[in-house]
């Protein structure tokens, strides 16, 4: 959730208000002493309580000046207003009128000119020159207003800078709150994908543990020497999944490490022979329709991620009826052509009559199919399971649990 600015501290807050007040009262004493001048080399005529008044009011305009944020348009009117007797409230009068023009609300910018022009011209009607032929009030009306303006365009030069940097902030606090987003994004995806690689790898090998294992368990008559073997098959994936395990996890090793092994090839549709082989060895009925030795030959166009995902398609095909099914055979199709897309079908027999043997089933982890359906659907594929009729049964009621994936190859 994004934070909100923090606002400046208090000691920040009331230096800021304070130096402008002493630029005001700098500025104001200029203008002062540049009248009392004036009135000394006797261009002009001011009594004392004139000078009294103006005194006064300028330091009321100071002591207001710290309210032009609250109220801009009110007190740089009344500032305005207040130069017609004061000329040391004049600084207050200026940085209350760049205050207002930050807002570039124009017409209160226009109000507070009208105003400003005209305590001017009221300014010198109350204070008079001796010789008053000696200047033109056309002249001083003109010089008011440009003076306005220069005011104006600074304040509003000012209120653009602050919308800018505002923008910037704003901008870069999107940008980084959008940089989160990826990296959590990107952490969440290389979690999935390290979690369906530890799925497709090990649940291959632990079928084969658990389910000679539950041999070993459940049958006490085998004779030693088989007892033997089955010990070792079980030995020999354990060691698999375990020589697996740390290929999988080399990919949460620190790419800069220089001891980092590099990460082997993930296996693909070129490896399938390998893959039949190794389950018919662990005592799998593993029926494939049409040659494979051939298959990285005839699926040489499939791209890499596709052919990837092929394989992992028919390694968890064959786990699942490990699991489910180590009495039935297994029939496993690839087919396809560039154009048309690549299909497999991976099919096994379900028991519907006579009693479950007596070996528990491997507990189903309820990821396998779920990466599978994520799997095909990066790449743009289907995939559709469940148990149907059997075709190959003569009564066509004999259940069958199918596995069928459609992935894109491109012509």
């Amino acid at each position: 959730m994004p934070t909100a600015p923090a606002r400046p501290s208090r000691a920040r807050r009331v230096w800021g208000e304070t130096w402008r007040v002493l630029v005001a009262l700098l500025a104001g004493l200029t203008v002062m002493v540049l009248v009392a001048w004036e009135v000394d080399t006797g261009q002009r005529e001011m009594t004392d309580g004139q000078w009294a008044l103006d005194f006064v009011v300028g330091l009321v305009g100071l002591a207001l000046l710290p309210l032009r944020r609250r109220a801009p348009l009110t007190i740089a009117l009344v500032l305005s207003a207040a130069a017609t007797v004061s000329s040391l409230v004049v600084g207050a009068e200026t940085i209350a009128v760049i205050s207002l023009a930050t807002t570039r609300r124009w017409w209160k910018v226009a109000v507070v000119g009208v105003v400003f022009v005209a305590a001017g011209r009221v300014h010198s009607s109350l204070h008079p020159y001796v010789t008053p032929e000696s200047y033109d009030r056309w002249i001083e009306i003109v010089g008011g207003a440009v003076m306005y303006a220069l005011f104006v365009w600074i304040g509003a030069y000012i209120g653009l800078r602050r919308e800018h940097l505002a923008s910037l902030q704003e901008r870069a606090e999107t940008a980084e709150r959008e940089q989160v987003s990826r990296v959590a994004q990107a952490r969440t995806a290389e979690r999935t994908r390290i979690a369906r690689e530890m799925h497709d790898v090990l649940a291959h090998r632990i079928s084969l543990v658990a389910m000679h294992a539950g041999a070993l368990a459940y049958r006490t008559d085998l004779p030693p020497e088989k007892v033997a073997e089955t010990a070792g098959v079980v030995r020999d994936n354990a060691h698999a999944a375990l020589a697996e395990l740390r290929e999988v996890l080399g990919v949460l090793r620190d790419p800069l490490a220089g001891d980092a092994p590099p990460e082997p090839p993930q296996p693909s549709l070129a490896d399938l022979a390998d893959l039949f082989a190794e389950a018919r060895a662990n005592g799998a009925d593993v029926r494939v329709d049409g040659p494979v030795d051939d298959l990285a030959e005839r699926t040489g166009g499939l791209g890499e991620a596709v052919s990837r995902h092929a394989y992992r398609i028919v390694q968890e095909g064959l786990t699942n009826a490990r699991k489910h099914a180590p009495w039935a055979p297994v029939s496993v199709s690839v087919t396809g052509a560039p154009g048309e897309g690549l299909a497999i079908v991976v099919r096994n027999p379900v028991r519907s009559v006579g009693p479950m043997p007596e070996a528990p089933a491997p507990p189903p982890s309820g990821l396998g199919l779920v990466g599978l359906t994520e799997r095909v659907e990066l790449v743009g594929g289907r995939l559709t399971y469940g148990t149907t009729a059997d075709p190959a049964s003569r009564d066509g009621r004999a259940a069958a649990f199918v596995l069928e994936a459609w992935l894109p190859w491109a012509a």
